[in-house]
């Protein structure tokens, strides 16, 4: 029999579908996620859980005509298979093939190529807006998890939208219950109610089939009832709540219902207004092994055994497993000490932190913001917050870091993983701008721990300052081997030193082994060198720059962005001091960078030891002789 999904090139296609085949199709599109994700990995549940929400938007809109964000887009799998990518999947998230997220450079079917939560609706907002400008009549639709409802931007656009009732603007909200855990907060157990009160669904139906089939159903009584119905459903459903505000609401629907579901979104696409679809779904749905996963439903898989759903291989402990443990040891010490996420508990960490005290772990649902000046209150209450989150994700509370927190000198730790290039989730995901924007905080102490025994250190160390923020960054994926300093200067670990050494390399956080690689390198070149991990990048040691002035050449590495990160402070810092020594930065170009594995990204920025090692020998070539001692 013919693959219905190879005959679909574009939302056009559905149209033509029958109901057999638009079921086939949804049973071949879950055949392809697993397979494409157990070879690549990917995010498997997300997108399970949306494959008869998708079909039945691109039937009832005309995609790209009518325009579709998808918020945070890890569920966008199924609407780039029907938009004409579904040949594509074998490469997914490989360099070069389909990104794991909307990607308009892929397609005009993509709008949004963000994967940070909870913008759709102010995307949404905007886009309307321009319609109504312009006189246009086309639908803009905005697809968001209950999870990225917890985030206060969602809220804000949801108040615009609501100012004018006759934009056509759809939300469609996909409540799977969860971000990547349960999801968290008022909002949340209002909408666990409507999930699983077993008396919704039936009262209406039985309420439905008595008035319109007895014999004695008058009109009068059809409509009190109705008004009773209503009233029955205010208590369930939060109908009242969005319709108060001014958007009519529609559902909840079973999201896993494709004619239901088009039904709603064809009512809600003939309403002069905007409307809110509340589509009832779980995540995992097709795939009894990622709905049975406790951890997250297989919200973002490894490479694995489709038969058992376990990861093909083992990674090796990671950054984010010695955080856990030592966060524990901490607690156990320090009875004043708190974590927060923001719904990440168990990727960032905090996970048996939480086990362990429950009562001193907070998850505040994607809401960063909220998060850390809640941590402000906690410290100026007496308890030091341990903030845990994905460095990228600190970027949307910089504001709040600066002005909530180190204006007020309260002691705050952000303990932020996987920073620096993290490669497959694509640009939104390289935690490449932390060491910039906090550079520009006053008083803020920066560490970056080169491997495991150092992130227990300097994590112990940041727990200690109870009067400015600290900040410990480390990488994704396996911990670097520990790396034994040879001395110590200042606070700043000496990694390799020769006699008589002319180049200065200083490596930040998991490149000080690359700076040990230099150093070594050039001494084969017959190039002295000296390779310093400076631990503490904020504020700057005094002892970067007694060393600096002891070599003919500074060259630094770091996988932060060139402008603003530590290379630049060292920079200014030695011109500042007056030395007359030139400084090398080799960092992150300050650019949106493709998505591929994170080795493939680093040898493209030339941040491999052979590169750095022959602009050093190049540079050095340009220095004037002298004893800088």
């Amino acid at each position: 029999m013919a693959s219905v999904l190879s005959s679909v090139s574009g939302p056009a296609d559905l149209r033509r579908l029958d109901d057999e085949s638009l079921t086939r199709l949804a049973a071949e599109v879950r055949e392809l996620l697993i397979e494409s994700v157990a070879a690549n990995g990917g995010h498997l549940g997300p997108n399970l859980g949306v494959v008869e929400l998708t079909i039945a938007l691109h039937r009832v809109f005309d995609s790209p005509n009518d325009k579709i964000v998808w918020d945070t887009g890890h569920q966008a799998y199924v609407h780039k298979m029907l938009t004409g990518r579904a040949d594509q999947f074998g490469d997914l998230r490989k360099e070069g093939g389909l990104s794991g997220y909307p990607s308009h450079a892929e397609s005009h079917h993509d709008w949004v190529e963000n994967s940070h939560a909870s913008t759709s609706l102010s995307y949404a907002d905007g886009l309307a807006r321009a319609n109504a400008v312009q006189g246009k009549d086309d639908h803009v639709v905005a697809v968001i998890g209950d999870g990225a409802l917890t985030g206060g931007m969602a809220w804000e656009a949801i108040n615009n939208i609501c100012a004018d009732n006759c934009r056509r603007v759809v939300i469609v909200v996909n409540d799977n219950g969860r971000s990547y855990t349960p999801t968290v907060g008022g909002l949340a157990n209002r909408l666990t109610q409507i999930r699983t009160n077993p008396r919704y669904e039936p009262a209406l139906s039985a309420i439905r089939e008595r008035m319109t089939t007895g014999p004695k159903v008058a009109g009068v009584a059809y409509e009190a009832l109705h008004a009773i119905k209503k009233g029955f459903k205010d208590v369930l459903a939060p109908q009242g709540m969005f319709e108060d505000l001014g958007i009519k609401y529609l559902g909840p629907v079973d999201g896993h219902d494709r004619r239901a579901m088009e039904q709603a979104l064809t009512a809600a696409r003939n309403f002069a207004g905007p409307v809110l679809v509340h589509a009832i779904t779980t995540k995992g749905h097709g795939y009894d092994i990622a709905v049975a996963n406790e951890n997250d439903q297989m919200h973002q898989a490894t490479p694995f055994d489709r038969a058992t759903g376990e990861a093909i291989s083992i990674a090796p402990a990671g950054w984010t497993s010695v955080f856990r443990d030592e966060i524990v040891r901490i607690a156990d010490d320090r009875p004043d000490v708190v974590g927060i996420t923001a719904a990440m508990l168990y990727p960032t960490g905090l996970d048996a932190f939480a086990d362990k005290f429950p009562d001193r772990v907070l998850d505040v649902g994607i809401a960063e913001q909220h998060a850390v000046t809640s941590a402000a209150g906690m410290a100026m209450g007496g308890l030091h917050p341990v903030v845990a989150v994905y460095a990228t994700f600190l970027n949307r509370a910089f504001d709040q870091v600066l002005m909530d927190v180190a204006l007020h000198r309260q002691g705050v730790t952000f303990v932020l993983d996987r920073a620096g290039v993290t490669g497959d989730d694509g640009a939104s995901h390289n935690g490449m701008w932390d060491l910039s924007l906090m550079q520009l905080v006053p008083g803020l102490h920066l560490a970056a721990p080169r491997d495991g025994s150092r992130l227990r250190e300097l994590l112990r160390e940041a727990v200690e300052i109870d009067d400015a923020p600290s900040v410990v960054r480390f990488a994704k994926g396996p911990v670097a081997p520990d790396l034994e300093a040879v001395d110590r200067v200042g606070a700043v670990d000496v990694l390799h030193r020769s006699d008589d050494a002319q180049v200065l390399v200083v490596g930040v956080g998991t490149m000080a082994a690359m700076a040990v690689d230099v150093a070594q390198r050039l001494e084969q070149e017959g190039v002295s060198a000296t390779a310093i991990d400076p631990r503490w990048i904020k504020p700057l040691d005094p002892a970067v720059l007694d060393l600096a002035a002891e070599h003919r050449l500074v060259v630094t590495i770091e996988d932060n962005g060139r402008q603003g990160g530590v290379g630049s402070t060292i920079l200014h810092a030695v011109s500042d001091r007056g030395l007359d020594v030139p400084v090398r930065i080799h960092a992150v170009a300050q650019e949106f960078l493709d998505h591929a594995k994170r080795d493939v990204i680093l040898k493209r920025l030339g941040l491999t030891p052979e590169s750095i090692t022959q602009d050093a020998l190049a540079r050095l070539g340009e220095c004037p002789e002298g004893d800088r001692r």
